[in-house]
């Protein structure tokens, strides 16, 4: 190659590199928005991490004369913010960022933040939690009358099924899981006729007496999979398994999220649980945990497990350990829902292959996220129509608390 065409290559290749350098630098000035609200994940120096609640994460330089101030948790008026010394934020707490238009390129500066402490956050998503708890329903729909504002679910399986109605008016608040999304945060505002039949749905509001009706102020719906299937291969490392799905018959790749519900029924557990479904009594087999602390709550709550098993994480199914509610007054009594959110929790290194799994997911065809996961039900699969209902149930209504986290500013 002569002299010549050297010269020429690397002069074409200049001219790409700096052309890539000016396409480059606009984005990186427009990388964070004017404003935008998130949660403090990180500061160095005078540097703060945001990251908001549609996943994004930005990066802020506060100057000296940046504004600085605290407000109270669900105070609107920003005149009663205080001023704060930059030393005085903290990760956790909650932050809405102006950034300055007069940044320099390819950098973001704050010209104001306003925060609320991360302590004042807590304290609101437990206050939620507890009022999801209390006042929530959740099922499956069953229909949708957008033009009345009516929702009808079904909830619970076996001899704990009822049908709810909710009840939306203008003021409700309804959102919907964002696609391949289990996280509450990343939910998005929504219309009522976006709702489905088949779709999983939370309601919290003013319940009747007997918990059949509910004027609900807030609403969240999903679309989601259901599979029935034995465990091809684990990956840990990746937090992944592959399963074969008992009814397409094609393998589905599972992501496992720190978020997922995932459980192992011992087998005199599922036994009982299985006779339930079926329309058997249960009984004699122990007991279910209708009643005292462990096993109280009504349908829709979360209640607290009272299985304590010999290790954590250990899925043995069926080893060691008491998975009877305390203060059980027989499996008459019972809730089958409340039932699995006693069953031991596992992680992904304690499925081998060959193990049969249910699991409520992600829509998706090859590739999914596990909202739930329940291992060592062998018995249920005998009832598997009752037992998708069951789970799908539970996964709304137990062990997950996304759709109680509270949204400041």
């Amino acid at each position: 190659m002569n002299c010549r065409k050297i010269v020429r290559i690397w002069a074409i290749t200049l001219i790409a590199l700096w052309a890539t350098a000016i396409s480059i630098a606009p984005m990186a000035r427009a990388q964070a928005p004017a404003n935008f609200l998130g949660t403090v994940t990180a500061i160095s120096g005078t540097t703060i991490t945001v990251k908001t609640d549609a996943g994004q994460t930005y990066q802020v330089v506060v100057p000296a004369d940046a504004a600085i101030k605290r407000i109270a948790l669900g105070e609107k008026d920003l005149s009663k913010a205080e001023a704060i010394a930059f030393t005085d934020l903290a990760v956790g707490d909650r932050a809405l960022v102006k950034i300055d238009p007069d940044s320099p390129a390819g950098t973001s500066q704050a010209l104001r933040v306003i925060a609320v402490k991360q302590s004042d956050v807590a304290a609101k998503q437990q206050k939620d939690r507890e009022d999801w708890q209390r006042n929530g329903v959740g099922g499956l729909v069953k229909s949708v009358d957008a033009g009345g504002g009516v929702i009808v679910l079904t909830s619970g399986a076996g001899a704990t099924a009822k049908t709810i109605t909710v009840h939306a008016a203008s003021a409700t608040v309804l959102k919907r899981y964002a696609p391949a999304s289990v996280s509450f945060d990343a939910a998005q505002a929504a219309p009522i006729g976006a709702i489905q039949v088949g779709d999983q749905l939370r309601a919290r509001g003013t319940k009747n007496a007997d918990g059949t009706s509910i004027d609900a102020v807030e609403v969240v719906s999903g679309t989601f999979r259901n599979i029935s299937g034995t465990v091809l291969s684990t990956d840990p490392a990746s937090s992944t398994l592959v399963v074969k799905d008992l009814t397409t018959k094609k393998q589905v790749t599972i992501h496992i999220t720190p978020d997922a519900q995932m459980r192992r029924l011992p087998d005199q557990m599922a036994t009982i649980l299985a006779m339930r479904l079926k329309g058997g009594s249960g009984g004699g087999a122990g007991a279910w945990g209708g009643g005292g602390q462990a096993g109280g709550g009504t349908a829709g709550s979360t209640p607290r497990p009272a299985y304590q098993a010999g290790g954590q994480g250990s899925g043995a199914a069926g080893g060691g350990g008491q998975w009877q509610g305390q203060g059980g007054h027989g499996a008459g009594g019972g809730d089958p829902q409340q039932m699995l959110s006693r069953a031991p929790a596992i992680k992904i290194a304690d499925l081998k292959k060959g193990d049969a799994v249910m699991v409520v997911s992600t829509d998706g065809a090859t590739d999914v996220t596990a909202i739930t996961l329940l291992a060592g039900v062998e018995p249920l699969l005998e009832a598997p129509a009752a037992s998708q209902s069951l789970l799908n149930n539970w996964s709304m209504g137990s062990g997950g608390q996304g759709a109680a986290d509270a949204q400041a500013l």
